[in-house]
């Protein structure tokens, strides 16, 4: 009997800017709910949105994005 092999997993999407928006707004939603008081607290909420599908750049720029507004 052939072992079954496991498709790969799909590449990080940040290519794909209506999809970076999109996990950009939900960042942006969920910080604001949360009322985070840190940029460390900003960065486990976009973390946990994102969830591997944009680049370390893409991520750190989500993250400045979302600060700047939610920790005024």
């Amino acid at each position: 009997m052939r072992p079954q092999r496991v498709p790969a997993p799909p590449a990080p999407r940040s290519g794909d800017p209506a999809r970076v928006r999109y996990l950009h707004l939900v960042a942006a939603a969920r910080a604001e709910a949360a009322r985070p008081d840190t940029e460390q607290q900003v960065a486990d909420i976009v973390r946990v949105t994102v969830d591997d599908e944009v680049d370390t750049r893409t991520f750190r720029a989500i993250v400045s994005d979302v600060a700047s507004t939610v920790l005024r």
